[in-house]
């Protein structure tokens, strides 16, 4: 089966130019082509059409009846087709930011955060650990745990936060963090940039528990995200930032064992280069995660 022919937009064009001024002449002047092609582009649409469509007299033409039915309707699109592409020309083009962010921020918080956000902004993502050389990569705003790689730039604080056990809601697991087997326990190692950062042993402390777990039991991950991943799983217990974790609680896809206990010792963070603070673009995504993070 044969799709409609193309329509032949070049000799329409000429078509409706050569009507409404009344010559093939004035038609080539406002087509910037000469007479001659004008005359030729109405022959191949007479020929598509099978119809004719100007009385030709010497210089002067004049529409036959089928000319007169075609022309309304010709300059009726062509007027649509030019406003449409004017409204396109007219509209503000949206502006585009490159936003770099922590891989478990990112999963676990900022994802959910954007979908909320209504800007006439396009997002480029780029998920990294730190540091990132903000002014070298083209990066608008930075969202990551603590601000001590970026002292020379814009920071707003979103969020402290504290440590909760979360396991899938289907795991066979006790309800009670005391209770929970060694062997269920899900292990972070935070990287050698946050030695800092608390474990189990500490969150059993902060929660007044005098247990000694065996951290080499269970099962030991590199991320934040990948601990949730593996709690959503069943593959154990993840100690995981509450804020982080709220999304998969409200989800049901994750649920807590007791409440919060070691405290992070750094908030998380909003940096923006100095550069860009001005940007309205960026202004606005500040305002609103600030906002999501604040409320």
């Amino acid at each position: 089966m044969h799709g409609p022919a193309p329509l032949p937009f070049n000799a329409l064009r000429a078509f409706e130019v050569a009507a409404r001024t009344g010559s093939f002449v004035n038609a080539g002047a406002e087509l910037s082509v000469s007479a001659a092609a004008v005359s030729q582009q109405v022959k191949s649409l007479e020929g598509v059409l099978g119809k004719q469509l100007f009385l030709r007299q010497g210089n002067r033409i004049t529409l036959t009846d089928a000319g007169r039915i075609l022309y309304p309707r010709v300059e009726s699109a062509l007027s649509e087709l030019r406003d449409a592409t004017r409204s396109l020309q007219a509209a503000p083009r949206r502006a585009r930011l490159t936003v770099s962010v922590l891989p478990s921020l990112a999963d676990l918080w900022l994802i959910p955060a954007l979908a909320a956000f209504s800007g006439r902004t396009r997002i480029d993502l780029r998920v990294e650990t730190d540091p990132v050389d903000l002014a070298r990569e083209g990066v608008d705003m930075r969202l990551t745990y603590g601000a001590h790689y970026y002292p020379d730039h814009l920071v707003d604080r979103l969020f402290s936060d504290g440590l909760v056990a979360w396991s899938a809601p289907e795991a066979d697991l006790p309800n009670a963090p005391a209770s929970l087997p060694d062997e269920a326990l899900i292990h972070t190692d935070w990287g050698r940039d946050y030695g800092m950062q608390p474990d189990w042993a500490q969150h059993f402390e902060a929660l007044g528990l005098r247990r000694h777990p065996d951290l080499s039991a269970g099962l030991r991950v590199a991320s934040t995200a990948m601990a949730a991943s593996a709690a959503r799983a069943g593959l154990g217990v993840a100690l995981l930032p509450q804020r982080l974790a709220e999304a998969d609680e409200r989800s049901g896809r994750l649920r807590r064992i007791g409440g919060v206990g070691a405290q992070l010792p750094r908030d998380y963070v909003l940096i923006v280069p100095n550069a860009r603070a001005r940007h309205r673009a960026v202004q606005a995504l500040r305002a609103h995660l600030l906002a999501v993070a604040t409320g």
